[in-house]
């Protein structure tokens, strides 16, 4: 996590989220909400964790999203729907920088986006499903505050955002406290389950994958 990522206010009804990663949020809320693997961080920790603020995008255009950083408030992040279009820079370090300025969450677009490295120097981060040096025009107007479909996901203003090295999960914004308590339950457990392997216990023991192999009439590789 940058410098920036930290000084970036979290909103208080995202508290007790600040740990949670992606992976854990989507099995907490049964295996849904995760956008397709394609869309990663431009820089690896890289994190995410920010109410939505919505916009679409033509393809090959940023006129829209443009008028997103300056629409949103701070700490939103901008989920911008590009059609997942990957061959244009929609987004780069000007716009990283003007995004610094207003104290924005981030950006996960579903298109491409440029000038990786600097973004990174800055410390904004961006989630994309490409990284393209074309650039883009500015004459076409898209929509703001809609619901948008990010990575095969549908996500609504409001709701929120959890991205890391691993992904991006969308929790709705009327399940951010339900789901919330859901991941914290699930991090307990998986303390527990990681002291345990740490003291010599063994995936297959805890698991009690032998139930699973006599339920499909499997012989035991333990068996003597």
């Amino acid at each position: 996590m940058s410098e920036y990522e930290q000084k970036v206010a979290v909103p208080p009804e995202l508290k007790g989220y600040e740990k949670v990663g992606a992976a854990t949020a989507h099995e907490a809320m049964g295996r849904r909400g995760a956008l397709e693997s394609a869309i990663k961080p431009i820089h690896h920790g890289m994190r995410l964790l920010g109410l939505a603020f919505t916009c679409r995008t033509d393809p090959n255009d940023n006129l829209t999203l443009h008028a997103a950083l300056k629409m949103a408030k701070p700490g939103e992040i901008v989920v911008c729907d590009s059609g997942g279009f990957t061959e244009q820079g929609a987004f780069g370090d000007v716009m990283a920088s003007c995004a610094v300025g207003r104290k924005l969450g981030g950006l996960l677009i579903d298109g491409g986006v440029r000038d990786a490295a600097t973004i990174a120097a800055v410390g904004f981060p961006v989630f994309s499903r490409a990284v393209c040096i074309k650039g883009t025009v500015k004459q076409s107007w898209g929509q703001l505050q809609i619901p948008v479909v990010v990575g095969g996901v549908s996500v609504n203003p409001g709701d929120l955002v959890i991205g890391d090295d691993d992904g991006v999960c969308i929790v709705p914004g009327d399940q951010i406290e339900s789901i919330g308590a859901k991941c914290r339950q699930r991090e307990e457990k998986e303390s527990k389950f990681r002291e345990a392997l740490l003291a010599g216990k063994t995936t297959w023991d805890l698991l009690n994958l032998e139930e699973i192999l006599k339920a499909k009439g499997i012989a035991s590789p333990f068996a003597s």
